[in-house]
Formats: structure tokens, C-alpha cells, sequence
């Protein structure tokens, strides 16, 4: 295992180190947890920043250290107890007090406290949606009124004008021959283009604001005390402006899907409407005094959004040779995305049914 104690001795960190572990089961950065000799002092963790998804770490760092010592500041203000278990604390380097991360030449890396007695969870159900609903929604609320402008840490992560154009290039291009395979389902994508893009034209228009998202709405992106209640949001790189639609929609492509969204039982996808119950009340209970008219009016739109685009990324992949999404056999990114427009098709067929969940819940509030 390589050696951090380097790594280490250029941040900020209190007693001597112990020992360096792998953490959890990350996808997309290494992490590890550093534990420390004495009890007086608490542990960290230690992150290699992954920069090839990432590409400015700084503007990265400089977002979520904006979004935590907003959400701090809430905190204290509202009395919140258990401060340092409620928002993450990222650790400066000893020479730099105002830096937040280090090159070593090859990689970043990152340190924050390690919050003890906590805990998350993977499992997917209408009771961790209903806390997933609630903690994102209260997350969205605290930044309603953040004084400093975040940028995008991945330039058009949800932009789905940029992903249609994506699909075009590709089709235009067609370098590996499946074109010609895939029409249907083009046929299917183009028809419904211009109404998924309608968030790109009510923001040009006035009509839709963008918010600090989080934009990676996951179960297991919430930390849970002893209790079974949730401390915090984590796992902020994606923290950004977009539409609140991000946040809502999609948790629910991939939490209310019957299936894995690679599952090639493409007949078994189905939208959970117990889930997207669930999420919703939630989403709502935190999130309704900020929401305008329009967005609340657009949740079942978001919702379909998200596997639509999903949709439009797979098959983008597909037809230019499966460049991007790492596959397991050639169709790969073909049943991704059957299985998608399958779940889009579900919910379609459900929207009359979610505007009306939502509506009722509105009424109740």
C-alpha cells in the first residue's frame, strides 16, 4: 500500500497517525480513513481526488467549501447541537491555511473529519427515501440563500441540450456502423427532444430559476447517528447551480426502477410509485417553501427527464463504440438503453397519478 504519511504531513491534522485503511466502497475517488494514536483526537479521511472526472480541482474545492461553511453558519444560527457531526470539515494544509487540497505531483488529495458514531446506508425502500427526500430538500433549502457563486463542477453534467447534441454528433458520425440498428429507438429519443428540453427554454425565458444542487441523490449519500436519524449530505463534488429537477429526478431514476438499470429483463422495469411516494413527501416536507409554482408544477417532468436522458447517454455511447461506460459484453450500453426508455415509458404512463400524489401532499402540508 503506498505510503501517506507524506500525504498526511501536509495538512493541518492534529495527534500521530496510526494507521491508513480503505473506506467504503466508492466509485468514483479513493478513500481511506486515517486513524489516529490518541483518544483525544479525532480521525480523518483521506481522499484521492479523481481529476480525470474532475478536471478543476480547484473550482471543485472552492464549491463545497463555500456550500459547508454555509450550511455551518444555518446550523449555528438555528442553535443546531452536534455541529461537527451535521457538516462536513475539510482540513487546510499546515503552509496554507486557505488551501483546502495537495498535488503530489500525480494526484489530489483531500482531508476532512471523520464523523464518529455514524453511518449509511445502502438499502433502497420508502422509508429511506422518505429521509433521502427530506435531507435533500432541506439540503437544497439551507442554500437557497448562499452569497457566493458557485460554478459548475462538471461543465453540462445535466444539460440535456448538450447531451441531444452529443446523440446527434454521433449519429452524424455513426463510426462504428450501428445506426442503422438503433433507428427505432432514435425515432423514440427525437420524438420526445423538444419537451425534455423545456428546463434549457424556461431558464433562457426567466421562468426557471437554477439552485445549489447536489446533483448525486443516492441512499447512501446521507450519514445516519446511532438513532437511525440523518446527520448530513455528503459527498458534495457534484455540488452545483442546476435545476432543482437534478436533485428529484434523478434519485427516482434509479431508486424507483424495478430492475438494475442494466438488467436485461427489460419487460420487469416498472417506476415504483411507493418509492416515488415516499421521496416526494419527503422532497416536500423541506423543500416547498422555497419551490416556485414552476418547479413544483415540473417534478413529474423531472422525473422523466432523468432516465430520458440516461437514455440519450447510453445509446450515444453505443453508437460511437462504447467509448465511455465501461460494458461487460458488446450490447451492453443497447440493453442500458432499452431499459431506461422502458422506466421513461413507465412513468409517462404514471404522471397523471404523480401530479395528482403531489397536489394532495401540497394540500395536506
Amino acid at each position: 500500500m503506498k505510503d501517506f504519511s507524506n500525504i498526511v504531513s501536509q495538512f493541518a491534522v492534529e495527534g500521530s497517525i496510526e494507521a491508513v485503511k480503505p473506506l467504503g466502497n466508492g466509485l468514483i475517488n479513493d478513500t481511506f480513513i486515517v486513524k489516529t494514536a490518541e483518544d483525544s483526537v479525532p480521525d480523518y479521511v483521506l481522499q484521492r481526488i479523481n481529476h480525470q472526472i474532475f478536471t478543476d480541482v480547484n473550482t471543485l474545492q472552492d464549491n463545497i467549501m463555500a456550500v459547508t461553511a454555509h450550511i455551518r453558519r444555518k446550523l449555528t444560527e438555528a442553535g443546531e447541537k452536534d455541529i461537527e457531526r451535521k457538516v462536513l470539515q475539510f482540513i487546510p494544509l499546515k503552509g496554507d491555511l486557505a488551501k483546502t487540497y495537495f498535488f503530489d505531483g500525480e494526484s489530489y488529495w483531500r482531508m476532512m473529519m471523520f464523523i464518529p458514531r455514524a453511518h449509511t446506508l445502502e438499502a433502497v425502500n420508502p422509508e429511506t427515501s422518505r429521509f433521502a427526500g427530506k435531507a435533500f430538500g432541506n439540503f437544497q433549502a439551507m442554500l437557497v440563500d448562499i452569497d457566493k457563486e458557485l460554478k459548475e463542477s462538471i461543465p453540462d453534467f445535466h444539460n440535456m441540450e448538450f447531451r441531444l447534441k452529443q446523440l446527434h454528433d454521433a449519429v452524424k458520425a455513426d463510426p462504428v456502423g450501428r445506426v442503422k440498428e438503433v433507428k427505432p429507438l432514435l425515432d423514440e429519443l427525437e420524438s420526445r427532444a423538444e419537451d425534455m428540453c423545456k428546463a434549457e427554454r424556461l431558464y433562457r425565458e426567466g421562468k426557471l430559476p437554477k439552485r445549489i444542487c447536489h446533483c448525486d441523490t443516492k441512499v447512501n449519500n446521507m450519514m445516519f447517528d446511532e438513532d437511525g436519524r440523518v446527520l448530513c449530505v455528503i459527498d458534495l463534488d457534484t455540488v452545483m447551480p442546476s435545476f432543482i429537477f437534478s436533485d428529484y429526478g434523478d434519485f427516482l431514476r434509479t431508486a424507483a426502477n424495478t430492475l438494475a438499470e442494466d438488467d436485461p429483463n427489460i419487460a420487469g422495469v416498472e417506476f415504483n410509485m411507493d418509492i416515488f411516494r415516499a421521496f416526494t413527501e419527503g422532497y416536500l416536507s423541506s423543500a416547498k417553501d422555497f419551490l416556485s409554482p414552476i418547479e413544483i408544477e415540473n417534478l413529474p417532468y423531472a422525473a422523466a427527464l432523468f432516465p430520458y436522458m440516461q437514455a440519450v447517454r447510453f445509446l450515444t455511447d453505443y453508437i460511437n463504440g462504447d467509448t465511455y461506460y465501461k460494458i461487460k459484453y458488446p450490447d451492453h450500453n443497447l440493453v442500458r438503453t432499452r431499459n431506461q426508455f422502458k422506466l421513461l415509458q413507465s412513468i409517462e404512463a404514471h404522471t397523471p397519478e404523480m401530479k395528482e400524489f403531489i397536489k394532495q401532499k401540497l394540500e395536506q402540508f
